[in-house]
């Protein structure tokens, strides 16, 4: 991909994965100029959201971003907090991450997943105005959504390895799998 098709990608939008009744639905912050750019969510080769969605248990195998479609099998799905591509998530307001959380929980309470998995704690804070959010699971619910403050996947978050972000993920699991 050269820089030319990757920047024609920028304020695009990827289409959701998603469908009614999910187990866990992710979320991204936004999409990144390589999602926009191939339409596959989580698509930028360093980005760590796939393998440790497989190594959490929540996929049988290592997806491809190619085969997003496939989570819907398996009850989950993808969407964002913010639709539109940029090349970093710090060229999004405030405004436009908590316009972005109105909008997500607008679409949460009609699809109505067990769980809202936001994968970025910095945007979830901006986005459901809750600056003292903590990775995990959240006080806030939206109807009977619970809501999972994710790490970011994003290779530039150094803090947390694919070990320790797939033991978070699999903590998530095991809760969406615990009966309501």
């Amino acid at each position: 991909m050269t820089p030319e098709e990757l920047q024609a990608a920028r304020d695009r939008v990827v289409p959701d994965v998603i469908a009614g009744g999910l187990s866990v639905l992710f979320c991204g912050i936004n999409p990144g100029l390589m999602s926009a750019a191939t339409g596959h969510h989580f698509a930028r080769p360093g980005n760590r959201f796939w393998p440790v969605l497989h190594r959490s248990g929540f996929t049988p195998r290592q997806l491809r971003p190619s085969e997003q479609d496939e989570l819907l099998s398996y009850g989950l799905g993808i969407t964002n907090v913010v639709a539109r591509a940029s090349a970093r998530a710090d060229e999004l307001s405030d405004e436009e991450l908590r316009e972005g959380g109105r909008l997500l929980a607008l679409k949460v309470e009609r699809l109505r997943p067990r769980w809202l998995a936001v994968a970025g704690v910095t945007a979830y804070r901006a986005a459901f105005h809750d600056p003292k959010a903590r990775i995990g699971p959240q006080d806030r619910v939206i109807g009977d959504t619970r809501i999972w403050a994710l790490p970011n996947p994003s290779g530039l978050n150094a803090h947390w390895t694919v070990q320790t972000m797939a033991e978070e993920f699999a903590r998530l699991r095991e809760a969406a799998q615990e009966e309501p």
